[in-house]
């Protein structure tokens, strides 16, 4: 095993180790102050993600992005999800116009960011505040998306192999994906002794989840490689930025959210 394969595990577990603990509280305590966590969220990543676009320009653009993010999550606070949807709208378009009035920012990478992180933190939002078990599901979406992180780091360098998407993100491995999954089934198996789902029900779907959640790794690294970034920001030490950090998590909010309310599931 290569020193460099371990390079930074001390400082991303030491940061890990301070932030769980605030993230934990501050989603048990709920509403008012998860929603008040999940805007701080939305609107720090959305600024990273606009920054990216605009090269790392902080500007009135980035501003807009931030500011649309945050503007729509306090209406779904108040459960006007509705107002929520068009503020999204309303602004993911403003500022891809924005952003393309200069020529320093792709207004189709830039709209999609704003519309991408709000929608994902909204589904936060409905799901905690307006479920009766919003308490136990964000828990569980949390757990198995912290241990597809964990499982596919250590499987993807104890194991290594043929990688899952070389042209996108070098370091990701087949191997990595596959104990990922393994970790998220065993959190989902294990949640839901405390939930109303069978065991084996709830660790297939958590596995799948696993890969909604690289994908959403994914999908933040061909942003990150279109820009010739290699993280978001500096902000968590060996973490990158607080986009780099939940990428997995908002993809796996918005389709989770997105698979409930399709299917008309309130409970």
């Amino acid at each position: 095993m290569r020193r460099r394969s371990w390079d930074g595990l001390l400082t991303r577990v030491v940061t890990a180790l301070v932030l769980a603990p605030l993230v934990l509280g501050v989603l048990y305590a709920g509403p008012p102050y998860s929603d008040i966590f999940m805007i701080v969220v939305g609107a720090v990543s959305a600024w990273e993600w606009a920054r990216i676009c605009r090269r790392n320009r902080w500007d009135r653009v980035v501003t807009l992005a931030a500011a649309v993010v945050a503007v729509a999550l306090a209406a779904g606070m108040f459960g006007y999800y509705a107002l929520a949807g068009w503020i999204i709208a309303a602004g993911s378009l403003a500022a891809a116009w924005s952003g393309s009035r200069d020529g320093q920012a792709d207004a189709g990478w830039l709209g999609l960011g704003v519309a991408y992180v709000a929608l994902a933190c909204l589904a936060f939002i409905w799901l905690r505040d307006d479920h009766p078990e919003g308490l136990w599901l964000v828990f569980w979406l949390v757990a198995l998306i912290w241990a597809t992180d964990v499982g596919a780091y250590f499987a993807g360098r104890m194991i290594g192999g043929p990688k899952l998407a070389p042209a996108i993100s070098p370091n990701k491995t087949w191997a990595g994906l596959g104990g990922g999954m393994a970790a998220a089934a065993l959190v989902g198996a294990g949640a839901a002794w405390f939930g109303s789902a069978a065991p084996w029900a709830l660790a297939a779907a958590s596995a799948a989840l696993a890969i909604v959640a690289q994908l959403g790794d994914l999908f933040e690294s061909s942003l990150k490689r279109r820009y010739g970034v290699k993280d978001s920001s500096g902000l968590l030490p060996g973490h990158g930025g607080l986009l780099d950090r939940v990428d997995g998590l908002l993809s796996v909010f918005l389709v989770y959210g997105a698979g409930r309310l399709v299917t008309g599931v309130s409970g």
